[in-house]
């Protein structure tokens, strides 16, 4: 079904559809309204709190087990949904999947979730270069079964299919075209010792505990960024820990026995979080998280070198709701060596929204400014000083992926308006500039754009972007999102063009 990638065949009636989305994307974007807040995470890629509290221990909303996509979790693991065994309770029939017990009591009893998504988009100027326009239409189809057996094991597993298609589409990555893949499959056993609820869990999953730079499940992908190994915690009603020890997963494009362990890339380190007193600075939800991590990679390349690295990461991260304030505040130093060279980087994200009036609908105004140092990537001489923003939210900047958080100084203004209900609206305008001139301009992936370091400016670009999300209902949701990417003079100077990226992309969920 998805065989066509070069578009050569689409039918007429596909090209119809197609355009029709991309109208409906740009009237959305047209309508100066915007969707209930808790429909997805807002433009600026803050994290927000996962669909269901846990029953006891320390607050969901700071544990590092995803984020809020309307009623859903990213990741759907982490919802709870036992309210379901009342039928009183279910809105329609499809919440009956949500609670199927396998015993008459109902302690071992199984989750069915599931999601269809269906996007249009298209990209001038592909690459930031002089070409044809790039057109994807993609399809993901996720389904997950989460097996509770009592209260202190369970087994979650999650079937995904990515599918492509359109023109110019390029070769696609095995995230985006996949016949068939194990996306998540783990088996998880609790308890509570004293005051606090451990657990260790074990298998392909997906890990998000930390800044949304850093670490995320990358949705904008058709398949999510998942990841091999062991996890544990301790989680008392205020302070946590989370020790990790991960190795990175490559997909494969076909059924699933072709999805590999890396075992060239391994993350582990340890997380604390502590919840701070909601009385502290008046009225406040806060969480205060150090962590020490580190990646070891086989192969890493910095330029022209490719050699061994060891990657320390040693951070602090703040945020949380202080009134009517939103923060996510996180910096940190990253130690360690590359190839017989000493790393010394340093990244800032500092993210602030204001609610403007006590409603629920009042305009949110705010800007995230962030920091990555860069140095000696290109130029394979002295310290390493390029930051690295691991698997982080890779669309925080651009759908194009063309900006990543090393040798990059962003000031982001934005503002999010929802005058009409479920209909939300953000606007955001970034200036980005790289702090070391002689250093290259880097793209989400991790890779430099080809002779950046070689030309004078600073100024690397200007973006403009709109989106607005229509939830048409808790399972239904529609979104629309337009960019404008402006190169000055770091990129222009090396022959970059500027860019559009238009997107429509309709979600079912259950």
């Amino acid at each position: 079904m998805y065989s066509n990638f070069n578009g050569a065949r689409a039918k007429v009636t596909r090209g119809a559809a197609i355009r029709g989305l991309l109208i409906g994307a740009s009237a959305l974007l047209a309508t100066p309204a915007l969707a209930d807040p808790a429909a997805t995470a807002q433009v600026t890629g803050t994290k927000e709190s996962p669909a269901t509290p846990s029953v006891v221990g320390y607050p969901a909303i700071g544990n590092g087990e995803g984020t809020v996509s309307g009623k859903y979790n990213v990741s759907r693991w982490a919802e709870d949904w036992r309210s379901m065994r009342d039928p009183a309770k279910r809105d329609d029939p499809l919440d009956r999947l949500k609670f199927l017990p396998l015993t008459t009591d109902g302690d071992v009893y199984l989750t069915l979730s599931g999601e269809f998504r269906f996007r249009v988009q298209e990209t001038t100027n592909p690459d930031l270069r002089d070409r044809p326009a790039q057109r994807q239409d993609r399809t993901r189809v996720y389904a997950g079964a989460d097996l509770h057996l009592g209260e202190h094991v369970r087994f979650y597993g999650e079937l995904a299919h990515a599918g492509v298609s359109g023109v110019n589409i390029g070769t696609p990555a095995a995230n985006i075209t996949n016949q068939l893949t194990l996306q998540q499959g783990f088996g998880e056993v609790k308890g509570r010792i004293g005051g606090a609820e451990v657990g260790v869990r074990g298998g392909r999953q997906e890990f998000s505990d930390g800044p949304n730079l850093l670490t995320s499940v990358r949705d904008d992908p058709t398949l999510h960024f998942v990841l091999d190994g062991v996890r544990g915690y301790v989680r008392g009603k205020r302070v946590r820990a989370d020790l990790f020890d991960l190795r990175y997963v490559n997909y494969g494009r076909e059924g699933l026995g072709d999805d590999r362990t890396d075992g060239s890339r391994r993350f582990s380190g340890v997380t604390f979080g502590y919840a701070i007193p909601s009385d502290f600075l008046g009225t406040s939800k806060l969480f205060f998280d150090p962590f020490i991590w580190r990646l070891r990679t086989r192969a890493a390349a910095w330029g022209r070198q490719t050699g061994r690295e060891e990657r320390m990461f040693y951070g602090l991260h703040l945020y949380g709701d202080v009134d009517r304030a939103t923060i996510d505040w996180t910096v940190n130093h990253q130690g360690g060596d590359f190839n017989d060279r000493k790393i010394d980087a340093w990244q800032a994200f500092l993210a602030q929204t204001w609610k403007v009036g006590k409603s629920a609908t009042a305009p949110r105004v705010g800007v995230h400014v962030d920091y990555g140092s860069g140095g000696g990537g290109v130029s394979g001489q002295g310290d390493l000083r390029t930051a690295s923003g691991l698997y982080g939210n890779n669309i925080y900047y651009s759908y194009q992926l063309f900006l990543t958080p090393t040798n990059l100084l962003a000031i982001s203004p934005n503002i999010t308006v929802q005058p009409v209900k479920n209909l939300r609206v953000t606007g955001e305008y970034t200036m980005a500039y790289r702090p070391n001139e002689n250093e290259a301009v880097y793209r989400a992936s991790g890779a430099a754009f080809a002779n950046t370091q070689n030309v004078a400016g600073k100024h690397i670009a200007d973006l403009i972007r709109l989106q607005a999300v229509w939830a048409l209902t808790p399972r239904i949701s529609l979104t629309g999102r337009y960019e404008h990417l402006m190169v000055k003079d770091a990129l222009a100077n090396a022959g970059y063009r500027n860019s559009d990226f238009l997107a429509g992309w309709a979600s079912f969920r259950f």
